[in-house]
């Protein structure tokens, strides 16, 4: 089935052969219009191949020259004058032709009107012909013009995904390095310290590090692994704060092979830590919840925060990453996630559905 649809997208995409299969079509049905007889159907073929010409000339100058090189860029005094001129000539032939091969081949005895004649009849001529001129070139003109609307909403479309995939990607270009600043952070203070756990922290670095950049590169990835990396984040957090932090992480998923966005529960997490716990002056808390039920995700998030805001005149520390995940979810989620955030004096709160 597969296969059938992409041969019928690639007749599609062929120019050329569907206007060849216009015509085509147009011609082997004009017999069908005639229900007289065969003579009758015979002669309706003929008319309609000797018109075919003249109807492929006027609609192709119409639609492709005077349309959009003279309506459309308002030369129109060119425009009207080119098409007054050319639905003149254009019955003109239609005419004659008619009348010296169509009706010559079907009526060989009837006496002919000369060319002289149909110019005279000018009013007969231009009136009487210039719909069955112009008929087919209106319907062609329609036509290409749904098939443009439908190319042009689908550039539309192409360009709105490659800009949000574009943003998508600078999104988490900015949480990798947020990320190794902060560890590189707990490092150093560890290595001040000559402490025995900086290899442990290396090594736990080193596990993120090497899901953000080679694991996580699909636009969904298995919860089990989002997980891993929380588990993995929050022990170096354990390694840092030590004793005065205590820390909750609980989590329940009936399938955790369920697809979830990278690098988005991450981010509200490391706010937890960032924005909240290394403010506060003394004992702190996080508490951390995950369920996933039947594809449907809950997480929560709860930290005490410091009573003062800390000072932040670049605005550097305002949230990036909370703001990065509210913009992944607009971009991967948009109106299929629910976000609450409650914020009290001491604590702060974030709930995530999808």
């Amino acid at each position: 089935m597969e296969k059938e649809n992409h041969v019928i997208d690639q007749l599609l995409q062929n120019r050329w052969l569907m206007h060849f299969l216009f015509w085509v079509s147009l011609l082997i049905t004009a017999p069908f219009t005639s229900t007289q007889g065969m003579d009758e159907m015979k002669e309706a073929f003929f008319f309609r191949a000797v018109g075919i010409p003249i109807k492929v000339i006027a609609t192709y100058l119409l639609v492709y020259f005077q349309i959009p090189h003279l309506l459309q860029k308002r030369k129109y005094i060119q425009f009207f004058l080119s098409l007054a001129v050319s639905i003149i000539c254009f019955t003109i032939l239609y005419r004659f032709n008619n009348i010296h091969i169509a009706e010559r081949l079907a009526y060989p005895q009837e006496p002919r009107e000369s060319l002289g004649q149909i110019i005279q009849e000018f009013e007969l001529t231009v009136l009487g012909y210039f719909g069955s001129v112009y008929s087919v070139t209106f319907l062609f003109l329609f036509i290409k013009m749904i098939k443009d609307r439908g190319i042009e909403k689908q550039k539309i479309e192409m360009l709105k995904q490659e800009k949000a995939n574009a943003e998508l990607n600078f999104l988490k270009a900015q949480i990798h390095p947020h990320f190794l600043f902060n560890t590189l952070n707990n490092l150093y203070a560890l290595t001040l310290e000559k402490s025995d756990r900086a290899p442990e922290v290396v090594a736990k670095l080193a596990e993120i590090l090497d899901y953000m950049l080679y694991r996580c590169q699909d636009e969904k990835v298995a919860v089990s692994q989002e997980i891993a990396l929380i588990e993995h984040y929050i022990d170096l957090e354990k390694l840092r704060y030590g004793d005065r932090l205590t820390l909750d992480f609980t989590y329940s998923v009936d399938n955790p092979q369920t697809p979830i966005a990278p690098l988005i529960l991450i981010s509200i997490v490391e706010n937890a830590f960032k924005h909240g716990v290394s403010g506060v002056i003394g004992p702190a808390s996080v508490s951390i919840s995950l369920e996933v039920k039947e594809e449907n995700l809950h997480f929560r998030v709860h930290n005490t925060k410091p009573d003062i805001s800390q000072d932040d005149e670049q605005n550097y520390k305002k949230g990036i990453g909370v703001k990065n995940a509210q913009r992944q979810l607009d971009l991967l989620y948009p109106n299929q996630y629910k976000w609450r955030v409650e914020e009290q004096k001491d604590t702060y709160e974030v709930n995530l559905s999808l």
